[in-house]
């Protein structure tokens, strides 16, 4: 099995057209499975801009969206439903949002294990920065000290992934007060600058490192998965 991860990143780009491109490339995850060349592992990188607030279709979600329509308008955030699993998440520049398509099928992983699997990847990441990133049992993502550094939030057909994670490198903390992040009332939000101060990396810095780790993740699962049980 090819193992290579196939890394395209966008640069800044409108969440919609973000969302259409990874439909795309999830469909063509899905056509070329069982051809002598698939092409199961793919992340596209990409900071949204404008800023956008994405609800996902959990009930309540909606409840979450803290701000006025003016609010939003001054603060120059839109305002985008989505398909992915979660609750309500902000995205905008200064946040690698990072989009695996990945072939589930072909890593023996399922939707559980895969999110353990993502958040594993992003805690590698930031220790190559000397931040610690824990996980939390009650919510899904990586945290450091109790505030949330990375928010996560996939959906799955036919086993092939889309959406994934998002990364605050050096965003504006401050749109985070316009919804309750993730749903998580209370719990607040941090990121590599606020950590690291003058010290935090660049953003293609960031990139290098968690496409890395995810590549050295993914050959190590396929590794672990080809082996015989005992």
């Amino acid at each position: 099995m090819m193992c290579q991860l196939k890394i395209q990143d966008i640069g800044k780009m409108e969440y919609s057209v973000a969302l259409a491109l990874q439909r795309e490339c999830q469909a063509g995850v899905i056509s070329r499975r069982g051809e002598p060349k698939p092409d199961p592992f793919h992340l596209i990188l990409v900071e949204h801009e404008p800023p956008v607030i994405t609800v996902s279709r959990r009930k309540g979600a909606g409840d979450h969206l803290l701000a006025t329509k003016s609010q939003l308008i001054d603060a120059g955030v839109d305002v985008c439903p989505t398909d992915r699993g979660g609750d309500i998440t902000y995205h905008g520049p200064g946040q690698l949002v990072g989009y695996p398509i990945v072939d589930l099928n072909e890593l023996s992983l399922r939707l559980h294990s895969y999110m353990r699997f993502l958040e594993q990847v992003i805690i590698d990441s930031l220790a190559v920065f000397g931040i610690e990133g824990q996980r939390d049992q009650c919510a899904t993502g990586v945290w450091v000290d109790e505030e949330k550094i990375c928010a996560m939030g996939v959906r799955v057909s036919r086993w092939v992934t889309m959406h994934g994670f998002a990364l605050n490198v050096t965003p504006d903390l401050s749109h985070f007060d316009l919804i309750v992040p993730c749903g998580l009332s209370g719990r607040r939000i941090t990121s590599i600058k606020k950590i690291l101060g003058q010290a935090c990396p660049s953003m293609d810095e960031v990139k290098e490192v968690v496409g890395n780790e995810l590549q050295n993740a993914i050959a190590i699962q396929a590794q672990v998965q080809k082996e015989p049980r005992q």
